[in-house]
């Protein structure tokens, strides 16, 4: 029985992560669970799953949930960085379901490692913006970090059982987002609704629009690199519509092998929990018979992340951090209707721009970088309102 902590259960991959658990209640037990303010979700899954320990970001949130509850269920309730610190450090948790969207998953994903817990990670930021601290403290204390993205979860399946030195090539598959075959003059016009209509995958509004940028796949690319200790130069992104080839592996000799599957996110959360072995499913496979694959060369031009993401990459250091920060600072300013969608890769271009190099020494560095990113990208924003 492995018992799971996940943080950010009322998001997409959380709530996926508890329909496995669900479906396979003799392999998996939840220990303990974690999301920012969604209540309401939260109360339900705490009937549900009875977990030791629940935490909140905030203390009005904790309140409020406790008093929702009762007295009927024994949950401890806590919030802040301390009480997610406390859901992932319970002595009896063996594996930390990384799910929190953006960089506030970094700190509780660090405190995981800290606790020397394994990781199913599919929150990409802590890789992207800390990913040599992050990698450094899980070596250290010998424990497996195991992608959720389906991507990367492809790409580690492409690579078992096999050579990685015979690796020549990954071939990181993007389903193009909903902007595809949208000209490049129109993206000054494209409304949040329309970029949080993802034509393939059900994400959070974050997720959606980092995949109409394509910034998504250009965060993926800086996580390849870390998690799978490879230069950016080995990495080639093909836009796949069908989201049906996850990723692709191409080795010395000319050979290609592939990872295939409906667009699920559920399959690559059971293998980063069931790893090493594979558990029977009902998903079942994609019918070939109905589908045409297709695969193209992205758009560097009109989806500019990409190149962003492939500098940053090159340079390493605090740079990919700094991206990530005026990215997600970019993003909600979209949402919020201050900037235009083509002003996402301006906001984030100008930032990366003005920022001054440096190495981390430890993770305070990365918090640094991060907040004089935000405060620049907020400034940039301000003044282009």
């Amino acid at each position: 029985m492995k018992k799971i902590a996940v943080l950010g259960s009322t998001g997409s991959i959380g709530l996926n992560t508890l329909d496995i658990v669900r479906r396979f209640p003799e392999k998996f037990e939840i220990t303990s669970l974690s999301c920012k303010s969604s209540i309401d979700v939260l109360a339900g899954q705490i009937m549900e799953f009875r977990p030791e320990i629940a935490s909140v970001l905030e203390k009005k949130d904790a309140m409020d949930l406790k008093s929702r509850l009762g007295g009927s269920i024994s949950t401890k309730i806590v919030f802040g960085d301390e009480g997610y610190k406390e859901a992932v450090s319970l002595k009896n948790v063996d594996v930390v379901v990384s799910a929190i969207v953006g960089s506030a998953g970094l700190k509780p994903t660090i405190e995981a490692i800290y606790a020397d817990k394994e990781i199913a990670l599919a929150n990409k930021e802590s890789l992207v913006a800390a990913g040599d601290i992050v990698i450094n403290e899980a070596k250290k204390r010998n424990l497996k970090i195991l992608p959720v993205d389906s991507e990367h979860s492809a790409i580690f399946q492409c690579l078992e059982g096999n050579r990685k030195k015979e690796a020549a090539k990954i071939f990181l598959t993007a389903s193009g987002g909903p902007f595809r075959k949208k000209d490049i003059s129109e993206f000054k016009n494209i409304t949040p609704e329309q970029a949080l209509n993802h034509p393939t995958w059900s994400m959070g509004a974050k997720i959606s629009i980092d995949s109409a940028t394509l910034m998504n796949k250009g965060l993926e690319i800086i996580e390849a690199c870390v998690l799978f200790d490879l230069p950016p130069e080995m990495i080639e992104v093909v836009v796949h519509p069908q989201s049906i080839v996850h990723s692709m592996v191409g080795y010395v000799d000319g050979s290609i092998i592939a990872q295939l599957g409906k667009p699920d996110m559920r399959e690559a959360i059971l293998y980063s929990l069931s790893w090493p072995e594979r558990y029977e499913t009902n998903f079942g496979f994609p019918d070939f018979s109905m589908l045409d694959l297709n695969f193209e060369k992205p758009d560097f031009e009109k989806f500019r992340s990409l190149s962003l993401a492939f500098e940053s990459a090159l340079v390493r250091k605090s740079m990919p951090c700094t991206m990530n920060a005026a990215n997600e600072e970019a993003v909600y300013a979209f949402l919020r209707k201050e900037i235009r969608f083509d002003q996402i890769f301006e906001v984030v271009e100008n930032v990366m721009n003005k920022h001054n190099v440096f190495s981390f020494s430890s993770i305070e560095d990365v918090f640094y970088a991060d907040h004089q990113a935000r405060s620049k990208a907020l400034e940039y924003i301000a003044n282009n309102h």
